[in-house]
């Protein structure tokens, strides 16, 4: 059977616009695809792949597990996902953890979770809650009314209600809409689609003091940012503010499918028995991988290297922009940085994505006018030189296409 790009058009729902690139092999920060060419990694699967490609300790955790065993249900628990647990409760604010498959996932739970506590401590008319605009929280109905980008929301009938949305990086916003019918704020602490926006210290301060001041629950969506992306192993732990829930999947798993809802006691008692659930939530498979990633990336190694790679990065780009000039700044914490585009350049963070890939280096966007970065956690500095090179290539090729079509206008 031919296995092809043309493929996807014939069988696939038609929801994505894949390239024509199909990897076929990964090792480390290299992919490979059908024909054999070589790619530089720097997209990382959407900030999943936080150890690259195939990395031993992964590889080693599933086959492993695989022989074991993959599935229970929810009527038993089973030793990784114990493992994983305890070892998220240990390294974080939290007391107890419930897991789930997606990011999507974690953050519903969390969602009904603020709703069921503020139910049960203050009433029925404390629902409110408050999101950011150009947040992004999920798919789900529930978790795409949250995120604030009506794009993903319109043209699905009804949504679920008393759902409102402030700026972001303006506490005035969030004060005007914040009540004592609030139940919960709902943020990410580094916006990822929406630009990679890095909140200030008096806003992520301020909103912690809104919350309490309101008996509002605090939900840090940290399904991006989370597991070593910002160089801490939350980003909440950067910022000196510590949230009611926090959500996490992405990175948790390297690759492998997983999220997880973390919470303290107090709240998390509130999910009582049959009040919520995931058939494969917590499974074997996904939490023994999930185990070996978060081992592996939370070291002093790993989490400064982050901070060294982030350097090299930001030295890199700026480096091109002083010759090119398409950029009005380098954004984000970590390896979840973000090139703003300049105005000449503005809504076009498509073709850079595009023409990145014409020289063997896969990128990302964060909206029309940011371009994304979000590569291995343990990237080899060579392959990050290499890959800004490739990018330089690409840009260099951009900028003289545009110069052309502007002169022949």
């Amino acid at each position: 059977m031919q296995v092809s790009r043309s493929l996807f058009d014939e069988v696939m729902v038609p929801n994505y616009a894949p390239s024509p690139i199909v990897p076929v092999r990964g090792e480390g920060s290299r992919l490979w695809d059908q024909q054999g060419r070589e790619f530089i990694d720097f997209a990382g699967g959407i900030a999943v792949n936080c150890l690259g490609h195939c990395h031993p300790a992964l590889v080693k955790a599933l086959t492993e597990q695989a022989n074991k065993l993959w599935h229970l249900s929810n009527t038993m628990t089973n030793e990784p996902a114990l493992m994983l647990a305890k070892r998220l409760v240990d390294n974080t604010f939290a007391d107890k953890v419930y897991f789930a498959n997606s990011g999507a996932e974690a953050n519903e739970a969390a969602l009904k979770l603020v709703r069921r506590v503020a139910l049960n401590n203050y009433g029925p008319e404390k629902t409110q809650i408050i999101a950011f605009k150009q947040g992004f929280h999920g798919r789900t109905l529930f978790t795409v009314s949250v995120g604030g980008q009506p794009a993903y929301s319109d043209g699905f009938g009804p949504k679920p209600a008393d759902i409102d949305h402030a700026e972001y990086n303006n506490l005035d916003s969030l004060k005007a809409l914040i009540s004592d019918k609030t139940c919960a704020v709902v943020l990410e602490p580094l916006q990822g689609e929406g630009g990679i926006i890095s909140p200030t210290v008096e806003f992520i301060q301020g909103v912690r003091a809104l919350c309490n001041q309101h008996n509002a629950l605090l939900v840090f969506d940290e399904v991006q940012s989370g597991v070593g992306r910002t160089g801490d192993l939350y980003a909440y732990m950067g910022l000196g503010v510590v949230p009611d829930v926090l959500t996490t999947a992405k990175a948790l798993g390297g690759g492998f499918p997983i999220g997880a809802m973390l919470t303290t006691n107090d709240i998390a008692k509130h999910l009582v028995v049959g009040t919520h659930g995931s058939t494969y939530g917590g499974n074997p498979l996904a939490c023994a991988v999930g185990l070996a990633a978060f081992d592996t990336v939370n070291t002093p190694e790993v989490l400064n290297g982050v901070k060294v790679r982030e350097q090299l990065f930001r030295d890199g780009l700026n480096a091109i922009n002083a010759k090119y000039q398409v950029f009005s700044e380098i954004r984000g914490k970590g390896l979840l940085l973000g090139a703003a585009l300049s105005a000449d350049y503005a809504g076009k963070s498509r073709d850079f994505m595009l023409a990145a890939a014409e020289q063997g280096l896969l990128v990302l966007m964060a909206g029309y006018n940011v371009v994304r970065f979000a590569p291995s956690l343990i990237i080899p500095e060579a392959d990050i030189k290499a890959g800004l090179e490739r990018f330089e290539a690409a840009i260099a090729k951009l900028v003289a296409a545009t110069a052309a079509a502007k002169n022949a206008g």
